[in-house]
């Protein structure tokens, strides 16, 4: 039986927070979104979803067409 290396790709996305002086939350959302480098940010973590994909991989760890398969 042949071994293939076979590449897992999770969806995620990391978090950062930062204090954001304004009036109301609608308002410190769009001053951040406004200015996002004004601020401190601090790394709150990843977060990852459900969705998976799996691809095998050739001798190069290039992605084979056709290998794809999971449920992004």
């Amino acid at each position: 039986m042949a071994v293939f290396k076979v590449r897992r790709r999770v969806d995620a996305y990391v978090d950062y927070v930062a204090e954001v002086e304004a009036d109301s939350p609608e308002e410190a959302a769009e001053l951040a979104s406004d200015d996002e480098a004004a601020f401190n940010w601090e790394e709150e973590g990843p977060c990852e979803f459900d969705a998976r994909m799996f691809i095998a991989l050739d001798a190069d760890g290039s992605e084979i067409d056709g290998t794809q398969c999971g449920d992004l």
